[in-house]
């Protein structure tokens, strides 16, 4: 039986203002708290609100049959807590129906996994522990920033516990192969890969409201028939997409929430279901590994990582800000870590991409150009800076900062190991007090 999987990414990064070079050392704020909320509300009140209110009532009257995915990055979950919790109450009342998953991923949005391995597994750590808090859910599938994978990472996420992952079908990775199945990673076997279908995806967040497209106007009858009409050995549609295509890229009076609300009708006429990718991983078997030596994405044509680490200048941002990432896991400072983790969403860097629109401006981007983007960044990563070596200085080579460390971890090691002990004995004190007393 075919089955449609939907998944919705939200994320919204915390903007920085504008800092200029006689800022750094006197002003170690680098938010622009204006725009944050006033960006957050309006795409909550256009798309958030309102998708949350048609799935549940898509879930509710589908009895369960209508089933859907979320990954919210912690970045946008603090800020939806703060500017927007109706928002998060939305999510809740999605969680309690049974049939929405909420999956696993970095909680900045960063690109740690691709230069930080130990910052990667703490993000992702942090971030299911975080969603198991607001929703009653432990994340059991992963799925990285941008779905950003290769073989490397397939190996990491399964040392960390996963072994279940979503990703991008980029063609140039599957070839002739056909992403409507459940592959395995090539690099760790027991880790199986749901892969996006990008036509069906973007035909809905790209091209739904085209009128240049050839196909337009799409209607839930047309899109569901070009599902029916694949091969029937093709049994999983993996729908991979932004939230904010309900509502805020695609417009309400585009017909963007009648299209989704029609999808579960005609879906029961040609037999063809709903489910999660936690679902999916489940009940299928992988039929073939793929092989990813370079990294993918589900950006722009070519989905690789050029979008963030395309030009120098990106290059050179993330350099400068990972070579803190050991000094900053041993400072205790709360402002400090948090900067360290609002620094590294991705969007800084894709702002800084020399790609778009000829001229360098990403349509996403608040700044005048790349350039404008990069001197922005780095004034206030030198501030950042400067705060991290003025507790842990350069004097302190690595070597003294990787002893440091291996003695932090053997010391958290001993107090668990302690910790299980002084358990175990309370546990057999408390067996013998409840034998004496029934004596």
């Amino acid at each position: 039986m075919k089955t449609i999987c939907f998944y919705f990414q939200i994320h919204q990064p915390f903007r920085l203002k504008r800092y200029r070079f006689f800022n750094i050392g006197r002003d170690h704020y680098y938010f622009d708290d204006y725009a944050n909320e006033d960006i957050l509300q309006q795409i909550a009140a256009r798309s958030f609100m309102p998708a949350n209110r048609m799935l549940l009532d898509l879930v509710n009257q589908y009895q369960g049959k209508f089933k859907v995915a979320f990954s919210i990055s912690g970045v946008a979950l603090e800020q939806l807590e703060i500017y927007a919790p109706e928002v998060i109450d939305g999510f809740r009342e999605l969680s309690k129906t049974g049939h929405v998953e909420f999956l696993a991923e970095t909680y900045a949005h960063s690109l740690s996994a691709l230069f930080d391995p130990e910052e990667f597994r703490n993000q992702v750590r942090h971030h299911a522990e975080r969603i198991e808090a607001l929703f009653g859910q432990k994340p059991t599938v992963m799925r990285n920033t941008e779905l950003i994978y290769n073989d490397d990472i397939a190996e990491m996420v399964y040392d960390m516990g996963y072994t279940r992952m979503i990703t991008e079908g980029a063609k140039h990775v599957l070839g002739w192969k056909s992403p409507n199945y459940v592959y395995q990673a090539a690099s760790q076997p027991k880790l199986k890969l749901l892969l996006k279908n990008s036509r069906f995806s973007d035909d809905i967040t790209y091209r739904f409201s085209n009128y240049s497209w050839n196909e337009y106007p799409l209607t839930a009858e047309k899109f569901i028939s070009w599902i029916a009409a694949t091969p029937p050995e093709e049994e999983v549609f993996n729908l991979f997409m932004n939230y904010e295509t309900l509502g805020n890229i695609q417009p309400s009076h585009t017909g963007i929430f009648e299209f989704i609300k029609a999808l579960p009708r005609f879906a029961s006429e040609h037999e063809i279901g709903f489910s999660t990718p936690g679902e999916v991983l489940d009940n299928h078997e992988p039929i073939g590994a793929i092989n990813v030596p370079n990294s993918i994405s589900w950006s722009d044509e070519e989905r690789d990582v050029s979008a963030w680490l395309g030009n120098k200048l990106q290059q050179s941002a993330l350099k400068a800000l990972y070579e803190m990432g050991e000094r900053v896991r041993l400072c205790t400072d709360r402002r400090l870590k948090h900067d360290w983790l609002y620094l590294q969403t991705s969007d800084h860097f894709y702002y800084m991409s020399t790609k778009h629109f000829g001229g360098g401006q990403s349509h996403f981007s608040p700044y005048m150009s790349p350039y404008d983007a990069f001197n922005n960044y780095m004034n206030v990563l030198s501030d950042f800076i400067a705060r991290v070596e003025a507790q842990y200085p350069e004097t302190v080579d690595n070597e003294e900062l990787n002893a440091l460390l291996t003695t932090i971890h053997n010391q958290e090691k001993e107090i668990k190991r302690l910790q299980m002990e002084l358990k175990t004995v309370i546990g057999s004190n408390e067996k013998r007090l409840v034998e004496k007393v029934k004596k």
